[in-house]
């Protein structure tokens, strides 16, 4: 298929995590059938019930082309117009897998061999894929992340802390509030003296920020309640051990702060001739953990419209990415 082509028949395909079972199957047979054509071989790398990494590699893979499956709800299907390509996974991460598998066919008519192709489930909730296949590395030197970075090669990413603030308290009637506790304020005051708190910055990544994305309590409007919680994101540019400690001074003693998820900060590969960039998101990189080589980051479209109605990737875009995933194969692979 053509690359536009092939982009929106797997944006047509839903794979909200962890429910990627169809693409799956999909890429497979897609892959199988390039594997039969070029003398490749391919595999499934379990992760869970109904959910496997495709991994396809022609030769000794000296590079992996590598990116996730699944996708943030809500599914969207694909349109296209004269410049864009629209639906949930057009630019998270459904348009660069097609621009990775073209520029994977041309390199292949050309003769070149020593690559590979990785994709992975569960990036958009917890690298449940990318956990595995750190676990089960096929001897590659590098590995070429796909994500919507506009072309522009990241210097960076920032890292990502999350925390659930829970505060407890005392039910009673809201006429009498004497004679309860209100979890809720005290959530409040938790989260108050939390957004004080003074962020650390990095020279390359910038400053970390801060997010109270949910928050959760209370029983009624006439009942003063016994249970609030919040949770907060914050994305990291480095050391975190003093900032654990400033987000749980700063709950005490009204809650209690619990860390439920931390992804460290990165500074990547760079290349001469590439424009480039610094990325605030998260990305499957950290939980690679260095297994399949040395980590670059690039790849068509932007974040901005990521996970929004509106996402969409640029046919323009799209097109260049065959040629840069193919040149940086090339180019680390000799």
């Amino acid at each position: 298929m053509h690359v536009f082509e092939l982009t929106r028949r797997m944006v047509d395909i839903e794979s909200i995590t962890p429910n990627e079972r169809a693409i799956g199957d999909f890429l497979f047979d897609y892959l199988n059938d390039l594997a039969r054509r070029f003398d490749g071989r391919i595999e499934r790398m379990h992760v869970e019930e109904g959910r496997d990494n495709i991994f396809v590699r022609f030769g000794n893979p000296v590079v992996v082309l590598s990116t996730h499956m699944d996708t943030v709800p809500p599914f969207i299907p694909s349109r296209e117009d004269d410049s864009f390509i629209w639906g949930r996974g057009a630019c998270d991460t459904k348009g660069i897998i097609a621009a990775m598998i073209d520029a994977s066919e041309q390199l292949l008519g050309a003769g070149k061999r020593n690559f590979g192709m990785l994709f992975v489930v569960g990036e958009e909730r917890n690298s449940a894929g990318a956990q595995v296949a750190a676990k089960n590395p096929r001897g590659s030197r590098f590995l070429i992340n796909g994500e919507p970075t506009e072309n522009q090669l990241a210097l960076g990413s920032k890292g990502a802390l999350r925390f659930e603030i829970i505060a407890s308290g005392k039910m009673a009637h809201s006429a009498y509030p004497e004679l309860g506790e209100s979890a809720i304020e005290k959530l409040l005051d938790a989260l108050g003296r939390i957004r004080r708190i003074r962020m650390p910055s990095d020279k390359i990544l910038g400053v970390s920020t801060l997010n109270i994305g949910t928050i959760q309590g209370g029983r009624a409007p006439n009942v003063i309640p016994d249970h609030a919680q919040a949770e907060i994101f914050i994305r990291v540019v480095g050391e975190v051990t003093d900032l654990r400690r400033d987000v749980q001074t700063a709950a005490a003693p009204d809650a209690e702060a619990q860390e439920v998820l931390f992804i460290p900060a990165l500074h990547l590969g760079t290349m001469d001739g590439f424009k480039t960039t610094v990325v605030a998101f998260a990305t499957d990189i950290p939980a690679f953990e260095g297994a399949w080589g040395e980590p670059y980051l690039i790849g068509p479209g932007s974040i901005h419209v990521a996970h929004t109605a509106e996402e969409r990737i640029p046919k323009s875009e799209l097109q260049q990415a065959v040629g840069i995933y193919g040149n940086l194969v090339e180019r680390l692979g000799r």
